[in-house]
């Protein structure tokens, strides 16, 4: 489990909503994390966890509410604007150019932070190699936290990876546009429950080689959110239902209900 180093909020909802149609997605949800927490977002398939993420990195715009990020509303921001703000994701499903390097996936993920273009390539082309060597060595300093054998592998395509250490270059392009929080979308999925033990001390590497990055975790695995979360936020049905260490949010009835029916006893 994360430890918070301070009390400094630097993410936080209002009343966030999204509305498709007659449908309401997410409904009035607050919630805030603080620098250097691991909070878990928890609740069953369509309770509005992903949705969220889609509204905090500009791909869905919200019907109503806001979200603020270190003290600033990000609300109409495009995705790219918010990347450079700070605010990088994964998805559930893989998004890495299979066909290309472990190395090329990485650059790809710090295009938001590229200081040098076409001018600099044809009139300045030292300053251009100077930041290509730093792209390169950023890298490669981000695989050996996740896993010194990715190093040695950099050149290889991402298409011949192993499941988890496809997910870990997921984390490690995310990593590479140096956000101040990163949103992980259910990292373990389709992954063994040893690989998934990896993964997650992987993770906790990474935030603590990163000086504090705070991180949301969708997971339906809950041995894994009981394990790297400091908090939960519980949802169902668009709503938040509970907020808490997650001991204490499992045990409520809210939860238990939503996860298993009127009738289930733990989750």
């Amino acid at each position: 489990m994360s430890a918070s180093t301070n009390n400094h909020k630097i993410f936080w909802t209002e009343q966030l909503t999204i509305k498709f149609g007659g449908l309401t997605a997410v409904d009035e949800v607050d919630m805030e994390v603080q620098e250097g927490e691991i909070l878990g977002l928890i609740g069953p398939n369509g309770s509005g966890k992903t949705t969220i993420f889609n509204m905090v990195t500009g791909l869905y715009t919200p019907t109503g509410g806001d979200f603020y990020f270190e003290g600033e509303s990000l609300l109409g921001r495009q995705p790219y604007e918010i990347a450079r703000r700070g605010v990088a994701r994964t998805f559930q499903s893989n998004r890495l150019c299979l066909d290309l390097s472990v190395l090329d996936n990485l650059f790809i993920g710090m295009h938001y932070r590229q200081q040098s273009w076409l001018f600099d390539a044809i009139f300045r082309r030292g300053a251009l190699v100077k930041e290509v060597v730093k792209a390169r060595d950023r890298a490669l300093e981000l695989l050996d936290i996740f896993n010194p054998e990715l190093v040695k592998r950099a050149g290889d395509a991402a298409g011949d990876l192993s499941q988890i250490d496809r997910r870990r270059v997921e984390v490690c392009r995310a990593m590479a546009v140096e956000p101040r929080l990163l949103l992980l979308d259910e990292p373990s999925a389709g992954m063994t429950p040893e690989e998934t033990e990896e993964l997650m001390a992987d993770i906790k590497k990474v935030q603590q080689a990163s000086r504090g990055i705070s991180i949301i975790i969708i997971e339906h695995d809950m041995k894994v959110i009981s394990s790297i979360t400091d908090r939960v936020v519980a949802l169902n049905y668009g709503r938040k239902i509970a907020e808490g260490a997650y001991q204490a949010v499992a045990g409520t009835d809210e939860v238990r209900e939503a996860y298993l029916g009127k009738r289930g006893h733990h989750v």
